[in-house]
């Protein structure tokens, strides 16, 4: 345990800041897998989801949540997630 004030401090904002940062990585993965699940079933509902889904990505990728490259990578996938559904359909 720290015995610095400053020290303990940061531990206390290290803390809420990681608090807060697995809700948005919680939020987000609830997000894209409630979106897989309504591709397999509903094409046209799933397509409702996706600009929420962009929403959120784009959120977490300003707060620095999740690496810039990482959220291209998910939206990427996620439209060719559903391109494919829609071939297939």
């Amino acid at each position: 345990m720290a015995n610095i004030k400053s020290a303990k401090k940061r531990i206390e904002v290290i803390e809420r800041r990681k608090t807060e940062n697995r809700l948005i990585k919680s939020r987000l993965a609830t997000a894209i897998k409630k979106y897989r699940a309504t591709l397999t079933s509903d094409v046209t509902e799933a397509e409702k989801l996706i600009p929420d889904l962009f929403s959120l990505i784009d959120s977490a990728k300003s707060k620095g949540v999740i690496h810039a490259n990482s959220a291209d990578r998910k939206k990427a996938r996620i439209s060719l997630a559903l391109d494919k559904a829609k071939a297939s359909k």
